[in-house]
């Protein structure tokens, strides 16, 4: 059990591992009377806004992993979580003096001792034999979780690639987080089109299985990353910058979060990319090309859309 706390962060949760109900998530959320306590599995997502306190639990022997991405730029450290756990020896209440946590919960300062002082493990403990823990509800996970691998797709291209995206309409609690997510599945060979955020996010994309290429273009033209990533790589997307993946043979998938709730991307290629709304004259002054090449690059791509299936000779 990994004991309850909160962080100075917003983020956004994602079980990487764990088979169906392999996991217990309690979820306290500001100014609540009732805990919510939901099943967890691979593929869910769970948003946490700032001031939560949660706890995890695994009944099981398998390993339950959760992947934890935020916004920590109000935070105490930047780059970092700070967690702040409310039982345990390093919890808050060990720093209190006796007379003012019996004060608090109404106990004597004998009591309020042996209380605080019982759980002598720190951030994650093993429960005891025949411990009771609460059983989750359906009732509780609704609007708190989404499974992204049962999810209806956003996005399906045959041969490319798929997606789904949490924003408020299927996950109403990321408004309150201010962060967006998605999971995305690309193909073997597949390639994902080159595109940027236009609504000012960071993007911060965790490499979940398979491998693939990664490129990033920013201020001035500049590529700014050129790299082979696979399965537990994380890297950072800088506002308006443009990023593009091409994945290996055995596909890739990633998890991303982007810091706004409902996501707005640019593509600068397929069929809904900037170019096929452009006229041709602009197109072809800006390129400085001839009205041959423009009616070449115009007619290509034309069905495609943010997921590209690999050329014949790779597939």
């Amino acid at each position: 059990m990994a004991l309850p706390s909160y962080s100075d962060s917003a983020k956004v949760a994602y079980v990487l591992q764990g088979i169906p109900r392999s996991g217990t998530c309690g979820i306290v959320l500001p100014e609540a009377t009732k805990e919510k306590v939901i099943a967890i599995k691979k593929g869910d997502a769970v948003a946490l806004p700032f001031g939560v306190v949660t706890w995890w639990f695994n009944p099981g022997d398998t390993e339950l992993v959760v992947l934890f991405l935020g916004d920590t730029s109000k935070g105490h450290k930047a780059g970092q979580f700070t967690n702040f756990p409310i039982t345990g020896p390093n919890g808050i209440f060990t720093s209190f003096t006796t007379e003012f946590v019996g004060r608090a919960w109404d106990l004597t300062e004998d009591e309020a001792e042996k209380l605080v002082h019982r759980q002598t493990s720190a951030g994650i403990v093993k429960v005891k034999d025949g411990q009771d823990m609460p059983e989750p509800s359906a009732q509780d996970r609704e609007g708190m979780a989404l499974n992204c691998e049962d999810a209806p797709l956003d996005v399906d291209i045959k041969n490319g690639g798929c997606v789904v995206v949490l924003n408020t309409k299927n996950l109403p609690l990321v408004g309150e987080v201010g962060l967006g997510a998605d999971l995305v599945r690309l193909n073997g060979h597949a390639m994902c089109s080159p595109g940027f955020s236009c609504d000012s996010a960071f993007q911060v994309t965790y490499v979940v299985r398979g491998s693939g290429r990664v490129q990033v273009v920013g201020v001035d033209g500049k590529r700014v990353l050129e790299t082979k990533v696979q399965g537990g790589c994380l890297f950072i997307v800088p506002r308006f910058f443009v990023v593009s993946k091409i994945a290996d043979a055995e596909g890739m998938e990633w998890f991303s979060i982007i810091t706004t709730p409902n996501p707005v991307f640019t593509h600068l290629a397929g069929r809904t990319s900037v170019w096929k709304a452009m006229s041709a004259e602009v197109l072809q002054a800006s390129f400085d090309t001839t009205p041959d090449m423009e009616k070449l690059f115009r007619s290509k791509r034309t069905s495609d859309e943010i997921f590209f299936p690999p050329p014949s000779s790779a597939s």
